[in-house]
């Protein structure tokens, strides 16, 4: 039988133990057996040993002190501590890291060959039973995809999706990730045909709530409490880049979880826009003609009157707020401290509107910097990054200070997501075409059809005219336009970028999250 691993078993009555030491053997392992604390030193250091089962009480050198010494040794070497005691104190050196578990004597074979298989072969259960509830799921994913879906189980089918991503971060050494990743190009490829179809009919009859309802549904009736709400806006949140931030939060929040559909395109300045405004693209461009007629879309010339739009919704709307909306725009981290530090004397507003863009940067920055490349090249390690980001930022501060706060709810979304772009076509159009990577318009602009949505009638899509003669495009899938000119250079250059503008999953279904402060 080919040996799982060798467990050093330190009792200076081990002749006691051999019922026990033979069950281990039968199960696979290697048993070396030490009756003092010297000669269990000696073997640690003159031999690989993956597991020690150590005896509190020995004669001469105890099993605490000599718990320190194996632990200078060799940190990460997993040390149990068998015990006739069951004293409080033995407990919360466990639960501090002191010892890495404990047994109490007397012991049976069952339970410590339980304990031996969460150290020893945890990882490599998990991981068999991670596989085979994949590989099933994968399966009904597949299934799902024979039959025409509607939104809600879009949503149901990406959520899943997203789950597992997370869940095969942990087990990288499945090798599972390209699975997932060609099972993800397939969903979108018949996400973007079901967008394609349905879209203008979810704006003429209103049937899903796209980003212009957001503030409708979901924060004009958190106003009706007494509470102090506060609306966080996050630019560019991927919902697997929530569900990572999400675990630090649940120790402090409850939450309750639901989705929207992002407006196309799946861009800020007219998905942001039109969440604070409660109005498409169109209406804001009979209504504000300055903004479409001078801005460029991007978050500083088209994004300005935040503000004054949800001011003008609440007013439509006749919601009277106790006083004055406050709104906070955090794009640089210093000011980002600023906010955290004031953060709790908002709390006397009755709506303080935090917009945060710092994730958009994120992706941006991913482009613009090698650096962030090498740090994050793929999907998991963008999700570590954001982790990372998260755990350190003010907007994680914030959230900390708020929930120290009595009175206070939370209502958090975002404008879009972004999506790992792999895939370039090529786009036709004159030197007056918009620049940007994911959604283009202008005079008879164009691409393949199989790859880009063509809007020649932007009235249908409830889109700015800009013109008699503009029409739009909007990338599907994974793609991104790029020029005949120049063309390989910059597909390269811009593949395996974070980008945002047009339809798949991970840019149009996102998350709207209602907390409140755990008592």
């Amino acid at each position: 039988m080919d040996v799982k691993a060798t467990i050093l078993w330190v009792d200076d009555e081990v002749e006691h133990l051999r019922p026990h030491i033979l069950f281990l053997e039968q199960k696979g392992y290697n048993i070396l057996t030490a009756t003092n604390s010297d000669d269990a030193l000696e073997t640690v250091r003159n031999t690989r040993v993956d597991l020690v089962l150590l005896d509190e009480m020995m004669p001469g050198r105890g099993g605490i002190e000599t718990l320190a010494l194996l632990k200078e040794m060799n940190p990460i070497l997993p040390v149990v501590m068998v015990t006739k005691s069951e004293e409080e104190s033995l407990m919360e050196d466990a639960i501090g890291g002191k010892i890495d578990d404990y047994l109490t004597k007397p012991v049976n074979p069952s339970q410590v060959l339980l304990t031996v298989k969460k150290f020893l072969e945890a990882k490599q259960i998990k991981g068999q039973k991670t596989s085979q509830d994949y590989i099933r799921d994968f399966n009904m994913v597949a299934a799902a995809l024979m039959n025409p879906l509607e939104i809600d189980e879009w949503i149901d089918l990406y959520t899943k999706l997203v789950t597992w991503d997370l869940e095969l971060d942990e087990h990288p050494e499945l090798g599972l990730n390209q699975t997932m990743l060609d099972q993800r190009r397939e969903c979108n490829h018949a996400f973007s045909k079901f967008v394609e179809k349905e879209y203008r009919q979810w704006i003429e009859e209103e049937s899903v709530t796209l980003s212009p309802g957001v503030v409708d549904k979901f924060l004009l009736p958190q106003l009706d409490s007494d509470k102090s709400v506060f609306f966080f806006v996050i630019d560019c949140l991927r919902l697997d880049q929530w569900l990572v931030m999400e675990r630090h939060l649940q120790s402090l929040y409850s939450m309750e979880k639901t989705y929207y559909v992002s407006m196309l395109p799946t861009a800020t300045p007219y998905a942001r826009n039109a969440i604070f405004s409660g109005l498409y693209p169109s209406e804001l461009e009979r209504i504000f003609p300055e903004l479409w007629s001078t801005g460029h879309d991007d978050d500083y010339s088209m994004n300005k009157y935040e503000k004054e739009l949800l001011e003008k919704l609440l007013e439509r709307r006749r919601i009277k707020l106790r006083n004055d909306l406050k709104y906070i725009k955090v794009i640089e981290t210093s000011f980002g401290k600023q906010v955290e530090a004031n953060i709790g004397s908002y709390a006397q507003n009755h709506l303080t509107v935090v917009v945060v863009n710092v994730v958009d940067m994120l992706a941006h920055g991913r482009s613009d910097y090698p650096i962030l490349k090498e740090i994050a090249p793929d999907e998991a390690a963008y999700r570590s990054l954001t982790n990372s980001w998260f755990l350190y930022s003010s907007l994680f501060g914030m959230f900390k200070a708020l929930a120290r706060l009595d009175n206070v709810r939370i209502v958090l979304t975002t404008d879009h997501g972004s999506v790992r772009c792999m895939r370039g076509v090529k786009v036709l159009g004159d030197r007056e075409t918009s620049t940007n990577l994911r959604y283009k318009y202008g005079r008879n602009v164009k691409a393949d059809a199989r790859h880009a949505l063509r809007i020649t009638r932007p009235e249908e899509y409830r889109l700015p005219r800009r013109g008699v003669t503009v029409n739009y495009i909007i990338a599907k899938e994974d793609y991104y336009f790029v020029y005949p000119t120049d063309y390989n250079k910059y597909l390269t250059k811009y593949r395996d970028s974070f980008q945002h503008g047009g339809i798949s999953l991970e840019e149009m279904i996102l998350p709207v999250v209602v907390m409140e402060p755990r008592r």
